[in-house]
């Protein structure tokens, strides 16, 4: 199963689409994966015909409405995945939000995909790997660049790849395999 992975739009619907478009040109993407910040960006993504799975940002008006997923567990063959704005719980979760660190604890994921912190990742903490594909704003404080995530997930195996929206540089890139 191939994600495309964005999260961090705020508003910047022409990077979203531009990232979207490379994605399924590259025939990188079977599933779409928005984490938020903003929810509506990600109805850009809709005109690529994909499956999409989106979360709300933490201080949007649709994290606090219970009707909405805040934090959503998909499984994509023998893959668990979590996708979520953060990576760990938040003032803002409703009582009845997953919990990041104890699906952590109890094994219950094998991987996170996050946003919130607009700095790209690829990263193993106890046989969990936590993905997050950067922001997509023009400029950021943090000093990273425009990006996303392609994830090719396989049976026994996984590559994640963040690319950069201008230019498609890729900026980080992990081979992993998958662990019970």
């Amino acid at each position: 199963m191939k994600l495309a992975v964005f999260s961090d739009s705020h508003g910047n619907l022409d990077y979203l689409e531009t990232a979207g478009s490379y994605a399924l040109h590259k025939g990188a993407a079977d599933v779409l994966v928005h984490l938020g910040d903003n929810y509506d960006d990600a109805k850009v993504l809709n005109q690529f015909g994909k499956r999409l799975i989106r979360v709300p940002g933490v201080f949007s008006g649709q994290y606090q409405d219970p009707s909405v997923a805040n934090r959503i567990l998909e499984t994509f063959g023998p893959w668990s995945v979590l996708v979520s704005h953060t990576h760990e719980k938040h003032p803002n979760d409703l009582p009845t939000d997953l919990d990041p660190a104890e699906m952590l604890r109890n094994r219950a994921v094998n991987i996170i995909l996050h946003g919130h912190t607009h700095e790209p990742r690829i990263e193993e903490s106890r046989g969990v790997w936590f993905i997050n594909p950067g922001h997509l704003k023009r400029r950021d404080k943090r000093n990273h660049p425009a990006s996303f995530a392609l994830i090719d997930l396989r049976d026994l195996d996984a590559t994640v790849q963040i690319v950069e929206v201008v230019g498609h540089a890729e900026l980080l890139r992990r081979d992993f395999g998958f662990r019970k």
